[in-house]
């Protein structure tokens, strides 16, 4: 089986906003790529083409927002029902990642940095799925 390349695509998926981030294989950090809106008429899929046309990932790795005591809520369940869209559309492996705790870091990173609280609202998305990706390769799972 030829060895597939590309990076890997993180989403911080949001009712509102979703955020997208990419770690390559250069052993460089994430990078927030950008925040897609998502709202009643359902996410920006128009964005996500052109993203997954740019970056040609090579795997999904999506935040689970569980609650605080393991346990999935209505969120989790939205979150689910989009990746299943999202792979009907972009068929591609799909990985998840506990992100119980990753708009509160990005937040946190976001203030260490001393980002002005408009840029920060800004790159939060962004900067959740940063955090995402990075609690996939610290997982060391092989894709």
């Amino acid at each position: 089986m030829p060895e597939v390349s590309g990076p890997l695509l993180g989403i911080d998926f949001g009712e509102r906003r979703i955020g997208i981030a990419v770690l390559g294989e250069s052993g460089l950090p994430p990078q927030g790529v950008i925040t897609l809106r998502n709202g009643e008429a359902g996410p920006d899929w128009e964005g996500f083409a052109r993203i997954f046309q740019e970056w040609q990932p090579r795997a999904v790795v999506l935040g689970l927002p569980l609650n605080m005591d393991g346990s999935e809520g209505l969120m989790v369940r939205r979150v689910r029902n989009f990746a299943e869209r999202l792979q009907r559309r972009f068929p591609l492996p799909m990985h998840w990642v506990d992100e119980r705790l990753s708009s509160h870091s990005a937040e946190t990173m976001l203030k260490d940095q001393a980002f002005s609280p408009k840029k920060r609202a800004q790159l939060l998305d962004q900067a959740a799925a940063c955090e995402i990706l990075q609690t996939f390769q610290d997982l060391g799972v092989s894709v």
